[in-house]
Parts: structure tokens; sequence; C-alpha cells
């Protein structure tokens, strides 16, 4: 055993047992002091030392102490080491540290056995950083110290400090190159620790790993990118491996299955319209230059066209000599791929993103594709110039007169154990009750053709011939007509019938027809049904048009076969005889290889309907956008206008209802002083004069009472009736223009949206409140002879003074007769006009808010457009800003489903020769 193996174990005192192995150490160590003792030049500190072990080890920590701090040699350092080992064990963890701290020594060893003695006691005193200090110290200064990586790893993972857990292996896999620690940090990345570290972070392991164990660095690659993928920093874990990858020597027959997965999935997710292109395009020409270098046998022909379609779309993106290889590797490479699913999962993804981003739910297209992955039924597409005999073919065949009028939308006849009619649109798919609703939209012709209707029914020849027939609106003979709107269904036959009427058969309309749909669809087997047989009287006459029709046909196209037919022959031979012919015209070589390119054209035929749907949501926004601002504009222009009407309709009244007022204010002040002057007849000579004034008041204001309530109220209420009418002509007439206005909105919303109607209980509550106001009257007693003039004061004093006097009567008569006939009665009349109209004052006041409420909702309905539109026209601007700003949101995912679309086309219609749909 080494002497630092002793120290470190505390052993050191065995060097003094020897072959005292029998004897007690303390016995041994005790005599061999005395002998040391009685020397000239005696040296204790080696016995010492080796007592406070002996002492330790029997727990005697206080006398180890003692004996250990009397240690001056070279023994000390490790003496002062077991000095805080003691103190460590009397639980004096303080002082422990201070003499740990105080070490000084160039001994590795003993360096190291201190730090891990901190550690164990920095975690005991929670001093967690000082504990992560000292081991990260310890591990730079003598990493090969036995355990002490291992210690520091078990003590960052109990402590869950996973960076410096991660650091450490690391660095150790740099250091040791040890397949173990990669384990470790592969167990680390499938526990999700790692995340937090930039990808970078992992390369130079990743390069040694490489040259190590390539199986281990596939797993260590595969655990990183599993690591990343949910993460922010996934797109720079992407550039990173495949920077890394296209720097080592990776050969396909090294086999990677794993990163050929993952390079499967990666290309796959990032090219699913979730990113913009100019986020990924600056690594995906590097990750599929990988995955063709390692793609094993199942996926070398996939990440071929995955190479080709995006140098297609991309040119110059991916190296020639790359490029080359996968033209190659394409044209000699058997693939077992399932290349219907791939092409469903393509088509699926372009629905999900389209409904997902408001692009409609595309039913008519989704229903298609339902039809073209039929393959236990072929599909019949039955055309023909209108009149030409086409529905009584179908109704011959059906055994029904399923269509007594011209058919006006699409119609799919299959075979089905009961009967169910469904009428699909882009918009939505409708379950039609029964036959009615299904005549009813044969009968239709508005929007007709935006529908295909499914019509499910028993049919003993569409079973046995397991065929479906799709039945289409009568062709016009117009290239334009014919090509945009019945033909767009063509791709989803197998065969084409093109029904011929046998009075006029082959006509130069038809052979149009015929070209177009040669064009439209090459691959498609063109047959003919030569219909209204009957209509030929003679038969050899019937027999030479069969045959020159024929000939006609087979001169234009070889490969086309006649079918002679009349609804009117007898039933079951002539069926049987078209079921011979369908047979024979049935197209069964390479239908699902058929089936798979009319799927990929599809698939193209809806990108570019997106792409124009985009095209159109601008157009309409820009559209919706300048309708807004000129509703708006004219909107706004109507509301001052009913504004201006309001204060004009509210002055007019004002002006007329005080024009009337001022005219009862004029007969009272007229009326009133000659009423009460003529009161003068009602003094005698003989008169009480001391109580004359009282008399004459009272009856001055009985004679008011009478001329206000049986003159005045009666005449003041006829002109309010009046004025009332005359208000009412007024609001209709304001009423009218509203309705002409609520017109004119309407025709340009297009939609009965405005009602401007006015509130007319205004009049009736101007009607309950007039009624109620001039019902009656009644005068409150006004001073006319009582007030405190002076001359009134003096002729009422002389009255009391002199009445008693007859010689003084004669004066007080002719004083009293002229003072009432030449008295100013002005204040008086004032006064009874103003508690005249004392009860109307509030009716007055109000007449501005009743003309304001009259016109109220109309101007809260013409306000609210005017919100709707400047709510329009924010919401347009905030979307076309949008699109303009960023028309890759729109653009980006449409291409990268096109580099899918091309790549399935490299694999399969072009891979197997076929021609490619377009």
């Amino acid at each position: 055993m080494t002497l630092e193996k002793q120290l470190k174990q505390k052993t050191y005192y065995e060097m003094f047992i020897n072959e005292h192995e029998n004897i007690h150490p303390i016995r041994v160590l005790g005599v061999a002091f005395q002998e040391e003792a009685e020397k000239d030049l005696p040296d204790l500190s080696h016995i010492r030392f080796a007592q406070g072990e002996v002492y330790f080890h029997y727990k005697d920590f206080e006398a180890a102490i003692f004996k250990w701090e009397n240690i001056i040699n070279e023994l000390e350092p490790w003496a002062k080491k077991n000095t805080a080992d003691a103190y460590y064990e009397l639980g004096l963890l303080s002082t422990a540290e201070d003499i740990y701290c105080a070490i000084e020594t160039d001994n590795s060893t003993l360096n190291t056995e201190v730090a891990l003695q901190l550690l164990s006691l920095y975690i005991e005193r929670g001093k967690l950083d000082s504990a992560v200090s000292v081991i990260k110290k310890t591990i730079v200064a003598n990493p090969d110290y036995p355990n002490v990586t291992e210690i520091a790893r078990t003590f960052f993972e109990e402590q869950q400090d996973w960076n410096n857990a991660i650091e450490l292996a690391v660095n150790e896999v740099r250091r040791t190159e040890s397949l173990d620690w990669i384990d470790i940090i592969i167990a680390y990345v499938e526990k999700g620790v790692t995340n937090s570290f930039d990808p970078s972070y992992f390369t130079e392991a990743l390069i040694l790993l490489f040259g190590l164990d390539k199986e281990k660095f596939e797993q260590l690659v595969s655990a990183l990118w599993n690591s990343y993928k949910n993460e922010e920093s996934y797109l720079s874990w992407l550039s990173e491996i495949n920077h890394l990858l296209l720097n080592l020597d990776l050969n396909r027959k090294d086999d990677w299955p794993c990163l050929s997965r993952f390079h499967k999935e990666t290309y796959f997710s990032l090219i699913d319209g979730r990113y913009f292109i100019k986020k990924i395009q600056e690594f995906i020409p590097d990750l599929l230059t990988n995955w063709l270098r390692l793609a094993d046998n199942k996926n070398l022909v996939l990440s071929s066209a995955a190479v080709l379609s995006w140098n297609e779309l991309f040119p110059a993106s991916i190296s020639v000599s790359v490029v080359n290889e996968a033209e190659n590797l394409i044209s000699i490479t058997e693939t077992d791929m399932d290349e219907l699913e791939e092409c469903l999962t393509l088509f699926d993804s372009i629905m999900n993103w389209a409904q997902a981003h408001d692009m409609g739910e595309n039913n008519r297209v989704k229903w298609l594709v339902e039809q073209l992955i039929d393959f236990d039924t072929q599909h019949f597409f039955i055309t023909g110039l209108s009149g030409s005999g086409k529905s009584a073919f179908v109704n011959t065949i059906l055994g029904e007169d399923l269509q007594d009028s011209p058919t006006s939308s699409v119609v799919m006849f299959k075979d089905s154990e009961g009967v169910e009619i469904t009428e699909i649109t882009d918009r939505e798919i409708t379950n039609l009750e029964g036959f009615s609703d299904f005549q009813e939209r044969m009968d239709r012709r508005r929007n007709a053709l935006e529908a295909i209707i499914e019509f499910r029914r028993p049919s003993a020849f569409l079973q046995e011939n397991r065929v479906a027939f799709i039945d289409t609106p009568g062709l016009k003979g117009s290239p334009h007509y014919d090509r945009s709107e019945v033909l767009k269904n063509l791709h989803v036959a197998d065969t084409v019938l093109f029904v011929l009427d046998a009075n006029a058969s082959f006509t130069d309309k038809e052979r149009v027809v015929v070209a177009q749909i040669q064009e439209l669809a090459p691959d498609i087997p063109l047959h003919f049904i030569l219909s209204k047989m009957d209509t030929i009287a003679d038969e050899q006459e019937a027999i030479r048009i069969f045959d020159e029709t024929r000939s006609t046909i087979l001169a234009y196209l070889p490969d086309s076969k006649v079918f002679a037919f009349s609804s009117q022959y007898e039933g079951s031979p002539q069926l049987k005889d078209l079921k011979e012919f369908i047979q024979s015209i049935k197209n069964t070589r390479n239908i699902e290889d058929n089936r798979l390119a009319k799927l990929l054209f599809f698939i193209r035929t809806t990108i570019a309907s997106l792409l124009q749907k985009r095209m159109d949501v601008e157009n309409q926004l820009v559209e919706s956008l300048r309708w807004n601002e000129e509703m708006m504009l004219k909107v706004t222009g109507a509301v001052n206008q009913l504004k201006d009407t309001e204060a004009q309709k509210t002055k007019a009244f004002m002006k007329s209802y005080r024009a009337f007022q001022d005219a009862i204010v004029m007969d009272i002040s007229e009326t009133v002083p000659k009423m009460l002057k003529e009161c003068s007849v009602l003094i005698k000579e003989d008169s009480n004069f001391s109580k004359i004034h009282l008399e004459l008041n009272d009856e001055m204001n009985r004679r008011l009472q009478n001329y206000l309530g049986q003159q005045v109220m009666p005449k003041y209420y006829r002109l309010l009736q009046e004025w009332i009418e005359r208000c009412k002509a007024e609001f209709e007439h304001g009423q009218e223009f509203l309705n002409e206005m609520g017109e004119s909105f309407n025709q340009m919303y297009g939609e009965e949206r405005l009602k401007l109607e006015c509130d007319f209980k205004v009049l009736d509550d101007w009607r309950r409140d007039t009624d109620r106001m001039t019902s009656s009257f009644q005068l409150d007693s006004i001073n006319i002879l009582l007030r405190r003039t002076p001359s009134q004061f003096l002729l009422k004093s002389a009255g009391k003074l002199f009445g008693a006097l007859p010689q003084n009567k004669a004066m007080l008569y002719n004083k009293y007769k002229s003072f009432v006939e030449n008295e100013d009665y002005a204040e008086a009349a004032r006064l009874v006009s103003q508690q005249f109209f004392r009860p109307f004052e509030l009716f007055e006041k109000s007449l501005e808010r009743d003309v304001t409420m009259f016109f109220k909702s109309p101007l809260t309905i013409l306000n609210r457009c005017i919100e709707e539109a400047r709510s329009g026209i924010q919401t347009n601007e905030e979307m076309l800003n949008n699109m303009n700003t960023n028309p890759e949101m729109f653009r980006d995912p449409l291409t990268l489903f096109e580099v899918r679309l091309r790549q399935f086309e490299w694999m399969t219609v072009a891979g197997k020769g076929m021609q490619t749909i377009y």
C-alpha cells in the first residue's frame, strides 16, 4: 500500500505495528513514543500522527486533534486535514471548514481529498454554490482522481443541476472518449434536460463520436433531434446538424435507418404549410442532400423525388451532382411505397390548411377524390349536346323516369341498397328528402352547375356491371362554356359515353366537343351511344345511318365503339346487349395508376384554385373597402341631410307655433282693456265706495275667466289642432323623403336592410297633451284694482274716508267712473296672457326634443351604418395590409404543397412513364 493511500485511509499507523499485530495499536505506539523520546534528538511527529489516526478510528476525536495539532514535519498538511475531519465528525462544521480552507499544499491528492470533504461539508451546510464551485475546480485540477467525476455527476443529478451535469458529461466525452459518458448524455437528452443548450454545444462531441461508434452517433443524433423538435431552437438544430452531416463521410451502405426516418419526417413537416419559405429554404437543400446520402432502400426513391421536386421550384439551390444522382437513383430504384396513401395525405394536408385559413370547405373536390379511390366502381361520364336523348338513355338503364326535364346539375347515379340523394357544393353537403327535392334541383337554373348530386338507389344494371353513371347537362357546343362548366368534372371519369342523335349524328358541333374532350383528357377512352334509333321508320335506313356514323367516328377515332340505342326498344334484349357493350369498353387497364394520375391532377387544380381564391379574396377586400368608403360617404351625407331636415322642421314648427300664440296674445291685449273699462257701468252714485274697489276687482276677474274660458281657449285649441295637422303633413313629407332614401340605400346594399321609420307617436302625444291642457282653464285672481299705485291708493282711501257722507258720493262716483274708464290695463292684460300660456310652457320647450325623437330611429340606423362601414373599412384595411405585408403567409404554403405534388409526380406518373395531367 502506498503512503498516499495510507494517509487517505488513515492507516499510516500500520507502519509501526509490523510484528506486533497481536498487541493493541495504542500500546505499540505508546512504547514507540517512549523509545523515541529517550533519544538525544527525538522526532515524535510521525508517532503522534499515527497515534491520532488510532484515536480517530476509536472515535476519540479530541485526543486525535491533540496529537495532530503538534505535527511539525512533512505530515503537517495531512495532520491539518485529519484535524478538520475530526472536527467534522464532532459536528463542528464551521471549524472544520476554516481548517480545510487554510490548508496549503502542492500535493494534488491531498488537495483533492480536502475538496471532496469540503463538498460533503458544503452540502450538509446547504452552501450549494460553494459545493458546485469546489467540485468544478477539483475536476479541472485533477479529473483523473478516482471517482471524482462520478461523485460530481451524482451531486449534480441529486441537485437537478442539469446544466453542470451536461457540461460535465460533454467535457468528459471530449477528454476520455468514453462511450459510457455518451450513454449518460443520451439519457440526459431523453430526459429532456438538454433543450436549453444551443444545438452547436454538442457538435464537437458528435464529431468525435462519429469516429468512435456510428451506431451510438445515430442514437445520440436521434435523441437530440427528438428533444429539439418542439423547441424554438428547432430550426437552429436542423441547420447545425445538416451542416455537420455534410462534412462527415456518410455512406448509405452503413445503414442509417433512424437518420433516414428523421430526415423524411422533418422534410415533410417543414413543407406542410407551417413555415415561410424564406425561413426554411436556407437549410432544406442541405437536409435533402443529406437525406439522399443516407436514405435507406425504402426511402431512396422518395428522397430522390424530394431533391428533384425542390430543385424544380428552386433551381440551383441543390448542387448539380446531387440532382444528377437523384435522377439516376429514381430511374433505377424500385419502391414499395403506398403511393395512394401518400397522395391522400398530401390532399388532406391541403384541405386542412384551406379550412384553417377560411378558404371554404371545398366539398366538391373532396367528393371527387372520394370517387377516385373507389376502385370497385368504374365511372362512365355521359355527355352530349342538348336534345340528343341523353336523359332518355339514363332513364331506360335505371328503369325509371328519374329525369323528366333537362339535366341542370352533374348527377352521379350509383347502386345502393336504399335511396339516398345528396347535393354537394363547395360550401355544404345537403341530404335531399326525396325525389321531389331532387326534381326541384333539376328544375332550377341559377347556380345549378355549382352543385353535384349523388343519387344512390338500387339498380341491377349498375350493380352487375359495377359502374356508376355521371350524367351531365347537355352541351351547347360553345368551347368556353363547355370547357369551363360541364367538362370541369371530366377527370373523375374512367370512360366517356358521348350520346348522339341518330337524326343528325356527329355534327360539326359534336366534333368540336369531342376535340375538347380529347384535349382535356386524352387518356380517357371515348365511345358513343347512337340514340333515338326508333325515330327512323325504315330498318334499312337505320342500319345505313348506324354504319355511316360508325365509319365516320372510326375514321376520326379508331379506338372508339358505337352502340345503337332506343328508349322504345324492348328492354331486356337491349339491356343485355348494352351490358356486353359496357363490359367491352370498361377501362380496366392500369386503373389504379390512372386514378392516381387523376388524383394528382385534382391536387394540382386545387392548389391553383386556392391561389385564385387568394386573389379573389384580395380583390373582394379591395372592392369591399371601396364600397364601404363610398357607403360611409353617402350615409354620412344622408345623416347631415337628415340633421338639416330636423333643424329646419324644428325651426318651422316653432315659428308657426309662436305665430298663432302671438295672435292670441294680441287678441288678449286688445280685448282685456276694453272689457275692464266696460266695468265702469257697474259704478252707481249709491254704490258703497268704501268697498267698490273690491267688488269691481272681483267682477273684472269673473269677466276675464268667462272670456278666457269661452272665447280664447276654444280659439287656441282650434289653432293648436290646425298647427298639429300642418306638422303632421310636414312629418309625412319627411317620412316620404326617408322612404326614398332607405330604398336607394337598400338597392346599394342589395337587400332590405334599412327601414327608416319615424316615430309618429309624437303627434299622438301632442294631441293628448293639447286635449288635456285645453279641457279647462281656471284663472287665478288678478289684482287689478287692489294694487298700490298712487292713484288707486288715493281713490280707495277717499272712498273709505268720504264714502259715508252723502254730499261726497257724487264726487266719488265721478272719480271712480273716470278712473275705471281711463286706467291703463296693459299690465293686467300681460298678466292674463302670462297666466293663460303658463300650462303650455313645458309643451313649447319640449317641441325641439319631440322633433328630435321623431327622427331619432332613422338617425340611429344611419349612424349604425356609418359605424359598420367604418368598421368594415378598418377590417378590410388591416386584412389587405396583412396580405400585402406578408404575401408569403398565403403563397408559401401553396408553393410547398406544389413541391410535394411534384415529388409524387416524379415518383408515380413520371416514374412509370405515364402522362402527367395538367
